[in-house]
């Protein structure tokens, strides 16, 4: 038992020293990205008929700030309230020229609908 232990403390050494020396990984380490395929893109009319929660891109764009982090998006189909927090800008400048994809969810109401927005994407 207490060869064990000294030789996992001594394992712990060798791999803390090994770091704090420079080591460095055979092959260099680059972000990871993920799966990029087909976006199921949904319109606002759309997304006025569905569940609570329900996870949402869309495409349009934000015609203007209602109050606070709550902004007009608006697509060929209608318009709607979504809410978006700053981190969520992610440094991106947006105008009411500009068109974004939005990633969110459904926010359901007992009086109205909203997208909790993720993320937004300027294109």
């Amino acid at each position: 038992m207490k060869k064990t232990a000294i030789f996992a403390l001594g394992a712990t050494v060798f791999t803390a020293a090994a770091a704090n020396a420079g080591f460095q990984p055979a092959q260099p380490v680059t972000s990871k990205g993920g799966f990029v395929g087909n976006e199921n893109i949904v319109t606002v009319m759309q997304v006025k008929e569905m569940r609570d929660d329900t996870d949402v891109i869309l495409k349009g764009k934000i015609v203007g700030q209602l109050k606070g982090d709550k902004y007009t998006f608006e697509d060929s189909t209608g318009s709607i309230t979504v809410e978006i927090d700053e981190d969520d800008w992610r440094g991106q400048t947006v105008t009411p020229a500009d068109m974004v994809k939005i990633y969110g969810e459904v926010d359901r109401g007992l009086t109205k609908t909203e997208i909790d927005v993720d993320t937004i994407q300027k294109l």
